[in-house]
């Protein structure tokens, strides 16, 4: 009930802005009409409770390409694609691991996505330990022979999740480097802020020519242990992971227009991923994103007008092990010029607090009003361009979109990410509504302008 009296209010200011000669007064309205607005929670829960975990090449996602379908139809878009692309797939299958000596303890560990299984009988052998990818790469190739790397690299917790970035490598490569070493197994401290048992998976890539060795992540409070333990004497450890890989899979790309009233052609793509790992329900990592997206396409498409262009929101299909960008950006090589900006939402439901605009792009006077409009959600407009829209955009960009980016707090996001603990009750409501408040503001600004598609400059 606390939401009904400014969602009333701002539904009849939308009915008086929507004709309005000012983009600003009705992006306004859309975004005070966000706050009160449940849409995104109903989409969120719907993804996560109905279809459940998603990953790619699963029957799970299967249903979530239909339930998409339906989605997007029943809230208005239209011009509704299902663009499927090749994908070898990685299944899971059962993992374990455990100290058998100095002392049997089972180990809270998961596979890393893309990693050969163990033998049927698993794994067994001495750990070595590194703090840091560095000091592994720094030992003689073959001098690993028969031992278990374990890299225990820390992962600092901040705002804006550099510290991924700073350490990402320990996963993603650090398979290759154990390999080349002769290592027979590798486990590293999970890519996370947690301090929970549970462990983060994560894809990882053989490098070519590398030996392609089992790889998993722990749990932190285990890779602590293994660390302390190691660090009194000899430590081992037997692994078993049984994963499978299906090379005949599809995914798909699934998206659909709020058509623009004076050209069409146009394009603003912004979206999410609907694919997520399979463990926990994909909540953070990307339903909220999917909601976020979708819900602020719908508010726009409600209008009695719609902007001047069209906003695509996209629900890529396979971001977690790749391949959605590239699919996405083949398809649309004949539309590339006439795709204005793109944006993805990908970083849960934290708060936003910045908006990271393509270079050059406040130089418009039609995006001037966006300080103002921004201000009330507390999200500044930096004076630094984006660096990027998203993993599903890069091939985009690549072919010179312009991208932009509205930052969220990720403070707690590697908490979660790729654990069990990814799922809906960690999404506040009132965060998860002023993320679409921002993101219909800023649409609604842009598809409504007549900034150039590549020059980010006021069309002559």
């Amino acid at each position: 009930m606390r939401f009904l009296l400014p969602a009333l209010v701002a539904s009849l200011a939308l009915s008086t802005v929507a004709f309005a000669a000012e983009p600003a007064d009705t992006a306004a309205a859309l975004r005070d009409k966000a706050r009160g607005d449940g849409t995104a929670w109903t989409i969120l829960e719907d993804l996560t409770t109905e279809i459940g975990p998603r990953p790619v090449g699963s029957p799970a996602m299967t249903r979530a390409k239909d339930w998409a379908v339906e989605t997007l139809t029943a809230y208005g878009f239209t011009n509704i694609k299902v663009e499927a692309f090749a994908k070898p797939t990685w299944h899971r299958g059962a993992e374990s691991a455990s100290i058998i000596a100095p002392y049997p303890l089972k180990l809270s560990i998961i596979g890393l996505g893309g990693s050969v299984p163990t033998p049927a009988k698993g794994v067994e052998g001495e750990v070595v330990i590194f703090r840091t990818l560095a000091e592994l790469e720094a030992v003689p190739d073959g001098s690993l022979s028969g031992k278990i790397a374990v890299v225990t690299t820390p992962m600092v917790r901040t705002q804006s999740g550099e510290g991924y970035g700073a350490v990402g490598a320990v996963r993603r490569t650090g398979p290759s480097i154990a390999g080349r070493k002769g290592a027979i197994a590798y486990l590293t401290r999970s890519v996370s802020t947690s301090d929970s048992r549970l462990a983060h998976t994560g894809i990882m890539r053989y490098a070519d020519g590398a030996p392609q060795i089992p790889a998993a992540a722990l749990g932190i409070p285990d890779a602590e242990q293994l660390e302390r333990l190691a660090a009194r004497g000899p430590v081992r450890v037997k692994l078993n992971m049984a994963s499978t890989v299906d090379s005949g899979s599809v995914a798909w790309n699934i998206s659909g227009d709020i058509v623009g009233s004076e050209r069409p052609e146009q394009i603003i793509v912004v979206g999410g991923h609907l694919d997520s790992w399979d463990v926990g329900t994909g909540a953070i990592d990307d339903a909220s994103g999917i909601a976020i997206t979708t819900a602020a396409g719908k508010l726009i498409g409600d209008l009695p007008r719609h902007p001047k262009r069209t906003i695509r929101v996209v629900m890529w299909g396979s971001e977690e092990t790749g391949g959605s960008s590239e699919a996405y950006a083949a398809a649309r090589k004949d539309e590339m010029p006439n795709l204005v900006v793109a944006g993805e939402s990908d970083f849960g439901a934290g708060r936003i607090y910045a908006l990271q605009l393509p270079e050059r792009a406040m130089t418009s006077p039609a995006l001037a009003p966006l300080p103002g409009l921004m201000a009330p959600l507390k999200v500044i407009v930096s004076r630094d361009p984006a660096r990027g829209g998203g993993a599903d955009t890069e091939g985009l960009e690549k072919a010179g979109v312009p991208a932009f980016s509205l930052r969220q707090d990720g403070t707690r996001y590697f908490d979660l990410h790729h654990s069990e603990d990814d799922t809906l009750d960690k999404v506040d409501p009132d965060d998860l509504q002023q993320n679409v408040a921002a993101w219909v503001a800023l649409l609604y600004m842009i598809a409504d302008s007549d900034i150039d598609s590549r020059a980010l400059k006021d069309a002559k």
